[in-house]
């Protein structure tokens, strides 16, 4: 397949609408313009921008967060090769940058937003149908808060025939349109604050997936591990929702944000109403010039009544042998997959606590530093799936996953960040997660499955990880 950087770019001043597909062999400029904005939040940018392509990105733990909106680049690729197409691609984008003021805060400037399919074989269809197996979309305006002050990016990728003259004026120009509409969307009622006034919609709930089928698959599954056929294999339910309303994506991240506000954030919309969002707990990799942070993050339990219920409970995670068994098979897969990518790696002694607001988790952090030719893609190829969402042995466990789950995964359980022209990225695992378009969504939620797993009690853990996206989606209401 012949690898291609699609370049989109609407021109208002002159009303010409163009879509260009470049082979890789051509070389890009990309017009890059980065300013102070006005103090505002991300939440009234998207909603804003609500009539195009969006992305989303925020933890309150980091001191980068972004929103953006319109298409400057899109790169996609299919198959097996989709990480090293995309790599490729990205490589070819960021080569030649026009920076009109360089001399901004070093994490502001261009970032490519976007992830992977959970299988190599991705078939875009259904509420899946704007996801390619790999997608990244560098925004045509992205709104980077860092260290609590605001920055506006504007991107273009020149053509031959551009005059970059004029389209860093046509940047501006659209930069205050786009400015504007945030002012007057402002002067409304924040965005932050729809998602808690608005009407509850009463969604229907519908598993897709019964529980006799859940029991079963459970059933053989443990079989199978205890015949020695594998160590762990995760499965996942999902579970369909039918709104009132269309889903506002801004008004799930603000319920989000109110509730989680220490899991990563996001949201990728690459066709207006049809979106991916969520607020997931785990980090992938991260990669800041050369180092490296990852985390195994398995085992879980529910949170206590009280702060003396909350921590027996987490003693009991970390005393409870299935749970520690389990988190061990992924910390000992996330270091056979990135030891030979590193020039040293630490991982943590002893396990800790990842504390949500409905549950936690046992997490092990892992730090290192990246061997010379390697990237965040290249970590990110590495460890998907981690044990944590496939299995192990993980051929074995994906085959398992493909014959066993009767509703395809899309992009849930995969890659989902960030990567900037400097080479730095930091991309999640895409759990407590769903995707929606117009008044319909699908969720998912796994669960581990090892010796000595009960169905019934898997059952229950996974109810716990629908929470968050349940009650986010319950409380959305009219656009």
């Amino acid at each position: 397949m012949v690898e291609t950087v699609m370049v989109e770019t609407t021109r208002r001043h002159d009303n010409i609408s163009k879509t260009q597909t470049s082979n890789q062999s051509t070389l890009l400029s990309l017009v890059s313009a980065s300013v102070p904005w006005p103090e505002g939040s991300l939440a009234a940018f998207l909603q804003a921008a609500a009539d195009g392509p969006r992305v989303y990105w925020d933890n309150q733990k980091v001191s980068l967060s972004f929103a953006g909106c319109g298409i400057a680049a899109k790169l996609t690729a299919q198959g097996p090769g989709r990480f090293e197409a995309i790599r490729r691609q990205v490589t070819s984008l960021f080569e030649n940058i026009i920076a009109v003021n360089p001399n901004v805060p070093e994490p502001i400037g261009p970032r490519l937003f976007g992830g992977f399919a959970f299988k190599a074989e991705h078939r875009s269809e259904d509420l899946w149908s704007a996801f390619p197996t790999a997608c990244f979309i560098l925004p045509q305006f992205q709104l980077t808060r860092f260290d609590n002050a605001l920055w506006l990016t504007a991107n273009y990728v020149l053509d031959p025939h551009d005059d970059p003259l004029s389209i860093v004026w046509w940047l501006q120009e659209e930069a205050r349109r786009l400015q504007q509409k945030v002012e007057n969307f402002r002067s409304a009622p924040l965005a932050e604050n729809q998602a808690i006034k608005s009407p509850k919609t009463q969604p229907r709930f519908e598993d897709l997936m019964s529980p006799f089928t859940w029991q079963h698959l459970v059933s053989d599954a443990t079989r199978r591990i205890r015949r020695g056929e594998l160590d762990k294999v995760v499965l996942a339910r999902a579970r369909k929702m039918q709104s009132t309303y269309a889903i506002n994506p801004t008004s799930v991240l603000a319920r989000l944000e109110r509730n989680y506000p220490d899991c990563y954030r996001f949201l990728f919309e690459p066709i207006p109403g049809h979106a991916f969002y969520g607020a997931t707990p785990e980090l992938l990799a991260e990669i800041e010039e050369s180092r490296l942070r990852t985390v195994a993050l398995a085992g879980s339990i529910r949170r206590g009544a009280s702060p003396q219920e909350d921590d027996a409970l987490g003693r009991e995670l970390l005393a409870n042998p299935k749970e520690r068994m389990e988190h061990a098979f992924v910390v000992e897969a996330i270091e056979e997959h990135i030891r030979p990518l590193t020039a040293n790696l630490c991982i943590a002694p002893e396990p800790g606590l990842c504390r949500l607001s409905n549950i936690q988790h046992i997490q092990t952090p892992i730090r290192g530093e990246l061997a010379p030719g390697n990237d965040i893609l290249s970590v990110v190829e590495a460890l998907h799936p981690t044990p944590a969402l496939g299995g192990r042995p993980r051929d074995l466990a994906l085959n398992i996953i493909n014959e066993a789950e009767p509703t395809a995964r899309g992009w849930y359980g995969s890659p989902i960040g960030w990567i900037d022209h400097r080479g730095n990225g930091t991309f999640a695992v895409a759990i407590r997660s769903a995707v929606s378009v117009g008044n319909e969504s699908i969720l998912f939620a796994g669960a581990g499955i090892v010796a000595d797993s009960k169905p019934d009690r898997e059952w229950r853990e996974t109810q716990l990880k629908f929470k968050p996206l349940m009650d986010a989606l319950s409380e959305t209401g009219p656009q």
